[in-house]
């Protein structure tokens, strides 16, 4: 004979325990007054943001805060790199009111720090550099007293597009590594990561620009290689 033990209904049917999520693992859902305010502002002045396009899921408590990155050049890239979740097509057409509306939008806003980042243009000859340097202009214009960064492509290698923008001395020159060389062909197939370093060496020893730069990590990457990056 086999006896079975008597079971309390909750020791049956409960599911095992799991340990509590952390803080920061938990994403606020996307609410509130400030979300609402800085939602209406993008939809108003018809600009896209890398926080909707690439589907960031700080969305919630970076708008909440009055928080967002402006992304120029439209909303679809040319390039498809693997970590990112921008549209990635042949764009129709180019925007010449954009840096307007931009300068506008950030006067509004009253930023004390802008932050503006683009898709990739290649089909165009200077890659959309024009364009950023007409929207660093327009922002200055309307609204003297912020910092401006900008978070550029790589003009796939062209100079004189890159110094288009340079020329426009934005307070921070960002050019992302994104990931270490060996995974460039997997994360970035578009891209070449001495191309990168050149354009960040170019801004700095060329027009004394303050440079900044971020990587990824996660991707199967050693963490001596991430190290030899930095360096």
């Amino acid at each position: 004979m086999i006896t079975i033990p008597d079971l309390k209904v909750s020791e049956a049917t409960s599911p095992p325990k799991t340990a509590a999520r952390p803080d920061w693992l938990r994403v606020k859902l996307p609410a509130g007054e400030g979300y609402a305010r800085l939602k209406s502002l993008v939809d108003t002045y018809k600009l896209h943001t890398v926080c909707e396009e690439a589907r960031c899921p700080n969305i919630g408590e970076c708008w909440a805060s009055g928080t967002a990155t402006i992304m120029i050049l439209g909303d679809t890239c040319t390039r498809s790199c693997g970590f990112c979740a921008v549209k990635t097509g042949r764009p129709t057409e180019l925007d010449l009111a954009e840096p307007k509306r931009v300068g506008e939008m950030v006067r509004i806003m009253n930023l004390r720090h802008t932050v503006i980042t683009s898709v990739n243009r290649d089909e165009l000859s200077d890659g959309g550099a024009s364009i950023w340097a007409e929207t660093i202009r327009e922002i200055r214009k309307q609204h003297p007293t912020t910092k401006i960064e900008v978070l550029i492509p790589d003009f796939q290698g062209d100079t004189d597009a890159m110094d288009t923008v340079f020329r426009e001395q934005p307070d921070i020159l960002n050019h992302n590594t994104e990931t270490v060389p060996r995974l460039y062909r997997i994360v970035r197939p578009q891209a070449k990561y001495q191309r990168t370093l050149d354009l960040l060496q170019r801004a700095k020893e060329k027009f004394n620009l303050v440079t900044k730069s971020g990587i990824m990590v996660g991707l199967g990457e050693t963490p001596e290689e991430v190290i030899e990056v930095i360096k």
